[in-house]
């Protein structure tokens, strides 16, 4: 009887000791959670005002370039509370606005800042630094808390995105031929100021037909400098960890160094790829058909412009518009070379656009048309 007492109360006790032993482990992982969650938590904390402070002190030094503050109460009566959505990006959303004076805006309400708030600053001091008329302006901005918005001069006619690529027939015949190609001036022209017009050397990195905005008359006027880099001494090439861009504009240069060094010729690679699908009526980035060269787009282009045959358009073209086509394409090709060192500069593509069709050769196959070729 005593033993069995004994036992019982034995193993109670250890019952018991393995029940407290349990439970203090679990404890003890709640704290250490809750500590760790806690310190990530101040981190966090530490980097949003860490990040705030940088920003702070930005547009502190910056004032001379820094367009009208505004607080996000401003934003609200702008927009009347946000109600007219004009469209969505991954990181920012834009809404049409009024200034108190009656002027309409484009509001680009920022959903996350990259960074320790590097897109907002790169989009205020690259576009500050401007003045050009194909260069979208910025009128103001709302720093405050977590909010974080650009003020624009607001485009009527929307993003060229919308007036080329598939089932874009009616919007091309409406912006015509004639037009588009002045556009393609106008953006070249653009890139040109940023690459040489500035006191600071600007790289936009991500030239492309959604961040080109038509005015009332369909001028040109480059946006989204979200990704921007400032050259101060006036060097064109840069060092940067990571892509930057979108794909079906990216120079290969971006991914593997051995092509070339980081420079202003990104910018000239992603206006070729752009000015190609403005004048082929294609994006570059979807697929047809197969993977043959004849399907493969800038391929397509090479066959069509050695052979002088006509190019497969859904437009009507008389000889002049023909003579201008045809020079986008070789201009497009030019920009688009594998080295980039082959590539033009803006200042001389401009020239090309500008001058007359006899003095335009068409360039080497860049080496990823050859691979194609031998597929």
């Amino acid at each position: 009887m005593y033993l069995n007492s004994a036992t019982g109360r034995s193993k109670w006790k250890q019952i018991l000791i393995a029940g407290v032993s349990a439970a203090t482990l679990v404890l003890f992982c709640l704290i250490l959670f809750t500590l760790n969650k806690g310190k990530k938590n101040v981190l966090i904390l530490k980097r949003e005002s860490q990040s705030h402070m940088d920003i702070e002190l930005f547009l502190k030094n910056n004032e001379n370039l820094a367009p009208r503050r505004y607080n996000y109460a401003d934003l609200k009566k702008m927009t009347n509370s946000f109600s007219d959505k004009l469209g969505k990006g991954g990181f920012a959303s834009v809404y049409r606005g009024k200034l108190p004076d009656g002027h309409l805006v484009a509001i680009k309400i920022l959903k996350e800042s990259k960074g320790n708030g590097e897109d907002f600053i790169n989009e205020v001091a690259s576009i500050s630094r401007t003045s050009h008329v194909n260069i979208v302006t910025l009128l103001g901005f709302c720093f405050e808390g977590s909010k974080r918005a650009l003020i624009y001069e607001f485009m009527p006619n929307g993003s060229l995105e919308k007036f080329i690529g598939h089932n874009n027939s009616i919007a091309q015949r409406q912006l015509g031929l004639e037009k588009l190609f002045q556009v393609a001036v106008g953006i070249a022209q653009g890139i040109e100021y940023l690459h040489q017009g500035c006191n600071t050397r600007i790289l936009q990195f991500d030239i492309k037909p959604h961040n080109i905005l038509l005015d009332k008359d369909f001028n040109p006027k480059i946006s989204d400098f979200g990704l921007a880099r400032l050259c101060p001494n006036r060097s064109s090439i840069v060092s940067m960890s990571g892509a930057r861009g979108t794909i079906g504009y990216i120079a290969p240069e971006i991914f593997c160094r051995s092509f070339g060094d980081v420079s202003q010729k990104l910018d000239v690679y992603s206006y070729g790829m752009m000015i190609l699908e403005m004048a082929g009526e294609t994006k570059n980035i979807e697929v047809r058909v197969d993977h043959s060269t004849e399907n493969y787009f800038p391929g397509w282009i090479y066959k069509n412009l050695e052979q002088n045959a006509g190019l497969d358009l859904n437009i009507i073209v008389n000889a002049n518009e023909y003579l201008r086509l045809r020079k986008m394409l070789i201009v497009g090709l030019w920009c688009i070379q594998t080295d980039p060192r082959t590539r033009p500069s803006m200042s001389r593509v401009v020239e090309m656009l500008e001058g007359n069709m006899e003095s335009l050769q068409i360039p080497p196959k860049p080496n990823f048309i050859y691979s194609q070729e031998k597929q």
